[in-house]
């Protein structure tokens, strides 16, 4: 299934059942007075998270979204059936939109969270509910009231502990790999990754935390350069950052600047997320010299530099080590910033 993170749906929750006008007409009884029921209430338009989707594929494919109208009344005192409910299933970290007015509707950050888009209308009264001592025979009722109706933008934005974030073919995609279950296709040129990927990893322990390894940025990709805009969005929500380089490239130094450069122009504190860096590639670069030089460098940023090679292993499990103590990190300062 394609990735797709933006939807725009067209939702519009049932109409309310009318009132029935009728009288009671039985042997003996020829004036039994006014029994109409009363209309069903129509059905609900219901935004619902859950971790069985991954994409909004599926939505993009809807675009008009209608819940059930509701059921007239009857005689007899008989009310008219509820419409019945749409239930719109997304994956965990959607957020929905009204497109009218801006207003942020929902933002849906766990598996089963749920909130009404569009309200069914009001069932109408029966004409039972009119009677008065001066008024013994009403021969009106309520109409429905119709159910709201509205644009929404639903757009997903990944929810990751960490995540791995660097230039087109820093090996991102393999560290991940190496890390988790999850097998994003990997290949020796540029753009390889054209969508974000999720993947499980487990400490020693065997608790378990979740890396999005995020498409290659590009210098001005804030601006929209490469695909930086739409995949920026996604490491908006995660709580640290590999910052991933290729150390057998022309100049690693010059590319990690790159990288840093576009997370503090996107701007949402990004750039003050916490974070080290993992020099890529190992394998591919006999220079110690180069090693020193990058190391001596970051080390004065106060970052922590890890030497890995998603091929040979090597460092793939001080970077697992490393990925949980940047966790712990996080949830730490986001625990101070909240007290």
């Amino acid at each position: 299934m394609r990735f797709v993170d933006e939807a725009t749906l067209e939702v519009a929750a049932g109409n309310g059942g009318k009132g029935c006008v009728s009288f009671l007409r039985m042997r003996f009884m020829p004036k039994g007075g006014p029994n109409g029921g009363d209309g069903g209430r129509g059905g609900n338009v219901i935004l619902r998270a859950s971790l069985s989707q991954a994409t909004l594929a599926d939505q993009s494919y809807l675009r008009h979204i209608r819940a059930g109208n509701g059921m007239p009344g009857q005689g007899s005192d008989k009310n008219g059936r509820s419409g019945e409910n749409k239930i719109i299933s997304v994956p965990v970290g959607t957020m929905a939109t009204d497109v009218e007015t801006g207003e942020l509707l929902a933002d849906l950050v766990e598996d089963g969270q749920e909130v009404i888009l569009a309200l069914g209308g009001q069932g109408g009264l029966g004409n039972r509910h009119f009677a008065t001592s001066t008024n013994r025979t009403p021969r009106y009722a309520q109409p429905g009231e119709p159910g709201e109706s509205l644009t929404v933008k639903l757009e997903l934005k990944l929810l990751a502990d960490v995540g791995l974030v660097g230039l087109p073919n820093a090996g991102k995609s393999s560290l991940i790999r190496a890390l988790t279950q999850a097998r994003p296709k990997v290949g020796d040129y540029p753009f390889t990754t054209l969508t974000p990927h999720l993947g499980v990893a487990f400490s020693d322990d065997g608790d378990p935390y979740t890396l999005a390894d995020i498409p290659g940025l590009v210098a001005g990709a804030h601006q929209g350069a490469g695909l930086g805009l739409r995949f920026l969005k996604h490491v908006e929500r995660t709580k640290a950052f590999i910052l991933v380089v290729d150390l057998a490239g022309n100049d690693p130094l010059a590319d990690l600047t790159v990288v840093q450069d576009e997370l503090k122009a996107y701007g949402k504190g990004l750039a003050q997320r916490t974070m080290l860096v993992a020099a890529n590639k190992m394998d591919l670069e006999s220079d110690h010299e180069i090693a020193d030089i990058f190391t001596e460098e970051i080390n004065r940023q106060g970052l922590q530099v890890i030497f890995t090679s998603a091929v040979t292993g090597e460092g793939i499990d001080k970077l697992n080590h490393a990925c949980l103590r940047l966790i712990r990190e996080a949830n730490k300062e986001k625990a101070i910033e909240q007290s």
